[in-house]
């Protein structure tokens, strides 16, 4: 069955060392007047201030993956929690929860070509999509056409999801001989792994 072409981001599949999968997440806040709307699941970086903004395809180091908010939506005057940030200037700054843990493990989608078991080991860069205006959900991917052994690529492929499925392409993305197959992803280039400060 061949893969649908539906991204929803990076979502967590589990630990490296099978501990809980809610270990490693953390509170960051985004101004309120940021106007990039973030989707759950999409990746994030630290910007000056202690905020957080959402990544471009050219950023390298990561802060994390986005798993919601909560803020004071000026529009309905009380304080919401979402699954996105809209990207509309709000009443207050947004308390972000995100996953920063560069032990978790991510499934997302190839943003075309199939990526192979060859793959494996190397690392790759994302395809950042405008969030879902529906869900709230990333529409973000890996794009295989940035394969490389990259040190400063911000993922790294360590495995595809049809090696945890036992039927192959039962399920969306499982299909390895079509485009958008899904794989499992590890943080390669975060904040928690780099010495490198942001100022």
């Amino acid at each position: 069955m061949a893969n649908t072409n539906a991204p929803n981001g990076f979502q967590v599949f589990r630990r490296f060392d099978g501990g809980s999968p809610t270990e490693g997440y953390e509170t960051r806040k985004i101004l309120s007047t940021y106007n990039v709307a973030i989707g759950f699941g999409d990746p994030v970086i630290s910007v000056s201030g202690g905020y957080i903004q959402r990544a471009t395809a050219s950023t390298v180091q990561f802060a994390g993956i986005f798993f919601g908010c909560k803020y004071l939506n000026s529009s309905v005057g009380r304080v919401v929690w979402a699954n996105n940030w809209p990207g509309t200037t709000q009443g207050s700054d947004a308390e972000a929860y995100i996953v920063s843990d560069p032990q978790m493990l991510f499934v997302a989608q190839s943003n075309n070509t199939a990526i192979t078991f060859a793959d494996i080991g190397a690392n790759i860069q994302v395809s950042i999509g405008s969030p879902n205006s529906t869900t709230g959900y990333s529409t973000s991917s890996v794009d295989q056409s940035t394969i490389a052994t990259t040190d400063t690529l911000p993922f790294r492929i360590v495995g595809l999801l049809s090696q945890y499925e036992t039927t192959s392409g039962a399920i969306n993305g499982t299909d390895d001989a079509s485009a958008y197959n899904r794989v499992i992803v590890a943080p390669n280039y975060w904040d928690r792994k780099s010495l490198l400060g942001i100022v």
